[in-house]
């Protein structure tokens, strides 16, 4: 009995790193309402459930889905994120898009301070007081906003309003 419960909790744990590695960020073409757009996007959060996706639509647009933790939240709301990786934190303000259920905001260009926060080092935690916190590592997050920026200005993605 001793060894199986060994065996199990040895099983347990190496499938621990097989979930944080599924958290990485990639960047892929995905389809839009206007076509194919590249979309870069990492998992985090205490279940692994919420995102943050980075995409081009003339400018980028950096999209938060709070995953379960956020449930069925009221069209026409916003919020106060507070993105902090290290010593930097910065402050935005991101609208909820009611189709799909995630908060988003328009990036100004490739030097945003965001984007540069992003492609920093260890974890960024997302936070605001009504909706918690989630933490995302930014690993491989550089390559990953290259690859959407690169593709900016490239006419991928919806069409303007």
């Amino acid at each position: 009995m001793k060894r199986g419960l060994t065996t199990l909790i040895l099983a347990l744990l190496t499938a621990l790193p097989a979930h944080a590695a599924s958290c990485s960020w990639s960047a892929r073409m995905e389809e839009d309402e206007g076509g194919s757009v590249m979309m870069a996007s990492v998992c985090g959060g205490p279940k692994g459930d919420a995102h943050l996706m980075l995409a081009c639509f003339g400018k980028p647009v950096l999209s938060y889905d709070l995953g379960a933790a956020g449930g069925q939240l009221e069209p026409g709301i916003s919020g106060s994120f507070t993105f902090k990786a290290g010593d930097k934190s910065l402050t935005k303000k991101l609208e909820l898009e009611a189709m799909y259920n995630y908060f988003t905001t328009e990036l100004s260009g490739p030097a945003d301070p965001l984007l540069s926060l992003l492609r920093g080092k260890g974890d960024v935690t997302v936070s605001a007081d009504k909706y918690g916190e989630a933490t995302f590592p930014l690993k491989g997050s550089g390559a990953a906003i290259g690859r959407v920026l690169a593709e900016c200005g490239k006419g991928s993605g919806g069409e303007a309003d």
